[in-house]
């Protein structure tokens, strides 16, 4: 198996080679993209779109997609916007699966994702179930745990649950006199509310930390003077924001107003992102959070940089979208797909075999170990927000 190092050494081997050129080639397979572009977390979708079309065009310029009769194929790019909504996103995914591509790559929310799931076909072979024969491999929505819904879905995204009870583990080393936590939650946010109280609260009172309660705003909401009185009233040593990016910088500006100055202050993983570093850069210096994703080596730096090209950005999101591209290149290959448009769902199933096949896959920051679950155990790192960029904080691994 071609390993993504060398992938990526071809890649760029390939633009050196051939810049601005496209492959005339006859056959193509069309790989269907879906995901928020509209709305609060519309970045998401516009940098996973980003990084899916500056995949295909990499995987274009090696030569494309080898199928089961020796010819090749060009990798196409499908993208529609869900808006975030699950009726908008299983109206979509049923689209799709009366379309030709052969595979789905979303969806950015978990409220999306899980009852689109819920539609898919529970097991395998059950001729008892009507749900779509449909493989989904999801790069963003993160919620714990739903790739169980359906055997049809998998995902790649890191654990939240690994990485918060690793990283408050880590604090208690670093910052000992810390002894208590204050959250703060998007409420009405599938992700959000998963990770603050199920994970984050969770990683914090395992390891010995004294929760004092957390405060509540919605995701659409742009005053949060009430929230931070009541964290400033906690007096938590340590605060743990369950947000995203524009919610983040709304609370973290509004601590700055009311002086709340923790020891420590924890994000969540989608807030790592070049969003909430243009959205106030200033007051989010020292926020620490775990991701997937950190330019630390040639392949990360230029799928970043691949992406960028796209009027995209690299975050633990968006390099999912990337390494799924790949990934995907593998398991159409591995496992003899067609391209022929008479076996569609032939070939979908090939798809979905393959992909539960894999125990293993290419990450961008090393190799991503398959659960029995269809889920990922993805290498993370600690960042923080240093001078207006993320910067590596810690290695846990």
């Amino acid at each position: 198996m071609k390993t993504l190092a060398l992938a990526v050494a071809a890649a760029f081997a390939a633009t050196l080679s051939f810049p601005g050129s496209t492959l005339a080639q006859e056959k193509t397979i069309k790989i269907a993209g879906f995901a928020a572009k509209s709305g609060v977390v519309r970045s998401f979708g516009v940098n996973s779109e980003a990084a899916m079309l500056a995949a295909a065009e990499i995987i274009n310029k090696q030569g494309g997609v080898r199928l089961a009769d020796g010819s090749k194929a060009k990798m196409v790019v499908e993208f529609l916007d869900d808006r975030c909504s699950a009726e908008e996103g299983i109206s979509i995914i049923r689209r799709i699966y009366g379309g030709d591509a052969l595979v789905a790559v979303g969806p950015t929310c978990s409220n999306v994702a899980e009852p689109l799931f819920g539609i898919l076909q529970k097991k395998v072979d059950d001729k008892g179930d009507s749900g779509l024969q449909m493989p989904v491999f999801t790069d963003v929505a993160i919620k714990g745990g739903l790739a169980k819904i359906s055997e049809w879905a998998f995902r790649n995204v890191p654990s939240e649950l690994t990485m918060y009870a690793s990283l408050f583990q880590w604090l208690k080393t670093k910052h000992p006199n810390a002894q208590t936590v204050f959250g703060g939650v998007e409420e009405d946010f599938a992700h959000s509310r998963a990770s603050w109280y199920a994970v984050m609260k969770d990683g914090a009172e395992k390891n010995g930390y004294k929760v004092l309660g957390n405060a509540k705003w919605l995701l659409n909401d742009s005053n949060f003077a009430t929230q931070v009185r009541e964290m400033k009233a906690a007096n938590a040593d340590i605060v743990a924001i369950a947000a995203h990016p524009f919610t983040t910088c709304g609370v973290l500006k509004e601590m700055q107003r009311q002086g709340v100055k923790p020891k420590v202050v924890v994000g969540l993983t989608s807030s790592s992102s070049l969003e909430t570093l243009q959205g106030c850069a200033k007051q989010a210096e020292g926020i620490i959070i775990p991701t997937s994703l950190a330019p630390v080596n040639k392949e990360a730096k230029f799928a970043a940089d691949q992406t960028a090209k796209f009027k995209g950005a690299a975050d633990l999101h968006s390099m999912a979208t990337w390494e799924n591209m790949f990934i995907l290149k593998q398991v159409i290959e591995s496992e003899k797909v067609s391209g022929d448009k008479n076996q569609l769902q032939a070939d979908r199933r090939k798809i979905r075999d393959g992909l539960a096949k894999l125990k293993t896959t290419d990450g961008l920051l090393g190799v991503t170990k398959r659960t029995d679950d269809r889920e990922a155990d993805k290498p993370y790192l600690f960042v923080h927000a240093n001078k207006g960029e993320w910067k590596v904080l810690h290695d846990p691994l």
